[in-house]
C-alpha cells in the first residue's frame, strides 16, 4: 500500500469509529444480505461480534504503517476463522459488505480514491489471512 492509501484508510476509519456500532450493524446487515450462507457461523446476537469486528479494524489500520507488527494478529485470526467453518470464497462478500459499510457511513466523502484504498488494504489482508488459512486459496 502508498503512504497516500493508508492515511486514507486511517481518516475514513477515523470518521467511521464515533458510530462504531451502527457501522457494525450495517455490516452484518450487508454480510448476511448478500451472503446469507454465513449467518449460521454467526450468534444470534452479535452485539459483542460487532465489537470485535470494531476492534479487529481498529487495530489493522492502526497498524498499517507498520504490517509485520500486526500480521501475527491477523494470521491468528485467520486461523481461528477457520474453526468457524470460513473458507476462502467467504472473504469477497465481507470485503463487499465492508466496502458497503464505509460508503454508507462516510456519504459524499468515500470518493474513488478513499474506496481504492479500502479495497487494497482489504485485498492485503484477506490474502495474508487466505494464505494462512487456506494456503493458495483466492477470494474470488
Amino acid at each position: 500500500m502508498t503512504s497516500r492509501e493508508i492515511d486514507l484508510v486511517q481518516t475514513s476509519f477515523a470518521k467511521v469509529a464515533p458510530i462504531a456500532d451502527t457501522a457494525a450493524g450495517l455490516f452484518y446487515e450487508r454480510l448476511f444480505e448478500i451472503a446469507p450462507q454465513v449467518r449460521p457461523m454467526f450468534p444470534a446476537d452479535l452485539t459483542e461480534q460487532r465489537r470485535k469486528l470494531m476492534a479487529a479494524l481498529g487495530m489493522v489500520v492502526a497498524g498499517l504503517r507498520n504490517l509485520d507488527a500486526i500480521l501475527p494478529a491477523v494470521k491468528t485470526l485467520a486461523s481461528r476463522h477457520v474453526g468457524y467453518g470460513v473458507r476462502a470464497a467467504h472473504y469477497a462478500p465481507v470485503g463487499e459488505a465492508l466496502v458497503w459499510t464505509l460508503q454508507q457511513g462516510l456519504g459524499d466523502e468515500f470518493t474513488a480514491e478513499t474506496r481504492q484504498a479500502w479495497t487494497s488494504a482489504y485485498g492485503l489482508l484477506a490474502g495474508v489471512m487466505i494464505e494462512q488459512a487456506h494456503g493458495k486459496e483466492t477470494i474470488a
